[in-house]
């Protein structure tokens, strides 16, 4: 039987379904599978990526540990590829790696002002009320008024959680340094601009309900959004996705409004243009085109401006991946070049044994149960590739530990995350709720390591 020694980097869902779908699928093969992340924790963009509110979504984390909690799978936690680990490891103790390193730098907005004092990324927000260990555990929130941009689901979670009172949020892992920095929030006014009309959103319907049941919120629709194209109403009558979200939207048109301590501004065929700053640098007010349908299902400019003043500024436009030393990047798009996983090499020819799935291969599109149908994609190719893998020089697992502890790595494994994983549950029931989360990494790594218990997240 041929014996498959495979590296997977990152441990999110994309590179846990790819090793699940191989251990699962293959056939001949001894397979062998070490997972290496770099973050002392797994589930990548489960844990780090949904806002804390979402513990639906949060549920596939269950699927996501059932797997890991097999045992078929070695996992490397705190591991850097390319300065930890790299590439020319791999080869030396791998038949082929898989990249599975996501998505997870803001895309780039080229509007003037975008580098005003006071203009975010969605992205970064994200990492900070979920706890990610490697941004500050700070931010400026000292906004009364605040423009998100997007109409994608992230867009979203940003204004939901800006809107939401902190309290609302305590069922919730939201850490500790989140909620006291939520609650002391002054925000009014929340606005979210996109430039196309209400049936042409990116949201999900569960997402757009979501935002609708926060307490003590107004939601606030203009009726010149709704004057539907004959492409819109035909996209109402036969989408059914579209046609609740129409319907959600046109609930909020006959909310009585007004009583709310907080407000949530909804603005459509709104294209912004410029964050206005003064002479601080600090941004002031966004200045958007008001546009309109053009009949096919877009939108074109109308020449009317407007403005709203605004103290801050959230850019939800999609997130980018990022480069991994000596592997292919395509810069404009933001992935590693592939053809249905197969890594390509400048010159458009495979790289034996390399292989990508998920957002760092496809973009970061679709929800994260499609990064499934994406692994298997990868996984068949790289089955079928057996005659161009690597034929590692020094294949026994017991090669990885050793070299990791010869160069001082403090990695994390799975008994390590389980300490985590039920530390973080104690911190959580005296309080009611389900965990709450250690942020600091060096915190993350000793917890793992049964090395000291900090009293607090």
């Amino acid at each position: 039987m041929s014996t498959l020694r495979l590296a997977i980097v990152g441990a999110g869902p994309a590179g846990i379904y790819a090793a699940d779908i191989l251990l699962r699928e293959a056939r001949g093969f001894d397979v062998s599978i070490d997972l290496f992340e770099q973050l002392p924790a797994p589930y990548g963009l489960v844990r780090y990526g949904v806002a804390p509110d979402h513990p639906r979504i949060k549920g596939i984390i269950n699927a996501l540990r059932d797997v890991l909690d097999r045992g078929d799978i070695r996992i490397f936690g705190n591991v850097h590829f390319g300065s930890d680990i790299t590439l020319a490891d791999l080869k030396r103790h791998y038949n082929a790696v898989i990249f599975a390193t996501g998505a997870i730098r803001d895309a780039e907005l080229g509007l003037p002002g975008v580098e005003l004092e006071g203009s975010y990324g969605a992205a970064d927000f994200v990492s900070w009320f979920d706890g990610h260990p490697d941004v500050p555990r700070t931010w400026p929130l000292t906004a009364e008024s605040v423009a998100v941009i997007g109409n994608g689901n992230v867009a979203l979670d940003v204004s939901r959680i800006l809107a939401k009172h902190a309290e609302d949020l305590l069922p919730t892992e939201i850490p500790d340094n989140v909620y006291q920095g939520l609650k002391a929030s002054p925000v009014t006014d929340v606005h979210v601009f996109g430039r196309r009309g209400p049936a042409q959103v990116k949201f999900t319907p569960l997402e757009l309900r979501e935002l609708g049941e926060m307490r003590d919120v107004d939601m606030i629709v203009a009726d010149e959004d709704f004057e539907y194209d004959e492409a819109s109403k035909t996209a109402i009558t036969t989408n059914k996705q579209i046609m609740v979200i129409d319907r959600v939207l046109q609930s909020w048109r006959k909310r009585p409004v007004g009583n709310a301590s907080r407000r949530l501004h909804l603005h459509f065929y709104a294209k912004p243009t410029e964050f206005v700053g003064d002479e601080h640098g600090r941004v002031t007010a966004i200045r958007y085109e008001r546009t309109k349908p053009d009949g096919q299902g877009g939108v074109v400019g109308t020449g009317e401006m407007r403005e709203i003043a605004v103290q801050a500024v959230y850019r939800a436009v999609g997130y980018f991946g990022s480069p991994l030393a000596d592997v292919p990047f395509d810069d404009r798009h933001g992935v590693i070049p592939n053809h249905e996983g197969q890594i390509l090499d400048a010159d458009n020819r495979q790289l034996p044994g390399m292989y990508a799935t998920g957002w760092i291969k496809r973009g970061p599109v679709g929800l994260i149960g499609h990064t499934k149908s994406d692994a298997m994609e990868t996984i068949q190719h790289l089955v079928t590739d057996q005659a161009s893998w690597w034929s590692p020089e020094q294949p026994s697992p017991d090669a990885i530990p050793e070299l990791l502890h010869e160069r001082g790595v403090r990695f994390t494994d799975l008994d390590g995350w389980h300490n985590l994983d039920a530390h973080e549950i104690a911190l959580g029931e005296p309080e009611g709720r389900a965990r709450i989360k250690v942020v600091p990494r060096e915190d993350m790594v000793a917890v793992s390591l049964g090395e000291e218990t900090p009293a607090t997240a």
